[in-house]
């Protein structure tokens, strides 16, 4: 009798469970700020960015409400296995090492990486021998940190930062010579900051797939998959009604 008591708990827990993670009406996202333009805090300290203002137009077109939770690059996934939020939306790359740990939505936003050094910087491509005792700046835990390090750790010197905005710092103060970045967000804080004395070194880069996967997407906990359908049929909506392309211009209009 006690083991077929236990066995009916365990079963309505299970479906309990499974309820859920059907019926978020309020979603926590975890993201990392600052990543400008994809989120980062205005001069009053509001939240906003393309991955904001996407991630509030999906929640709206579900009919939920979305919360923000800031949570340091590196300690992001393990943020949401341990349910401090409901899902990702902080422009992770999606690839199949994390697809090992979470379940991703359809990607919403494939941009390249990019190289950017000083605008009198001799660099102009990024080789083992141009990067030979140089030192490159990464964001600790990145595709980027990974692919430097892999291809160059053994030449150049690799200095990791938690935020994008401290390595862009150290660029400014002299102390990289170079440092890889989405291009997007290398475009924002360096070739659009107000002194613009920087420039892209090379060519843009979306190779090989195993550091640059295959775009940016909402990373859930993997049971909750009915969760991540909710938000990939509310992307398809953003999509086809022009949604997402007006948040698109409002971010990366100049880029065309």
């Amino acid at each position: 009798m006690k083991k077929l008591l236990t066995v009916s708990i365990l079963g309505a827990a299970l479906v309990a469970g499974s309820a859920q993670a059907r019926d978020y009406d309020h979603v926590r996202f975890g993201v990392d700020v600052p990543y400008e333009p994809m989120e980062y805090r205005t001069p009053d300290g509001e939240l906003t960015g393309f991955d904001i203002d996407l991630g509030n137009a999906l929640c709206e077109e579900i009919g939920i409400t979305c919360e923000w939770i800031v949570q340091e690059w590196d300690g992001i996934i393990p943020g949401l296995m341990s349910r401090n939020y409901d899902a990702i939306m902080s422009s992770m790359t999606i690839n199949d090492e994390r697809r090992q740990t979470v379940l991703f939505s359809d990607p919403y936003f494939t941009p390249p990486s990019a190289w950017f050094a000083p605008a009198d910087s001799e660099l102009d491509d990024a080789t083992e021998e141009s990067l030979d005792g140089k030192t490159i700046g990464v964001q600790r835990g990145t595709l980027q940190d990974n692919f430097a390090t892999d291809m160059f750790g053994s030449v150049a010197n690799v200095s990791r930062y938690s935020t994008a905005d401290d390595m862009v710092l150290d660029m400014q103060a002299g102390r990289l010579d170079i440092v890889f970045l989405d291009y997007p967000v290398g475009k924002s804080t360096l070739l659009d900051s107000e002194s613009r004395d920087y420039k892209v070194v090379g060519e843009m880069i979306t190779e090989p797939k195993e550091y640059f996967g295959d775009g940016f997407g909402i990373a859930f906990r993997q049971r909750d998959e009915a969760l991540a359908e909710r938000f990939n049929e509310a992307l398809a909506t953003l999509q086809d009604d022009g949604t997402y392309d007006e948040i698109y211009e409002r971010y990366f209009g100049d880029d065309e």
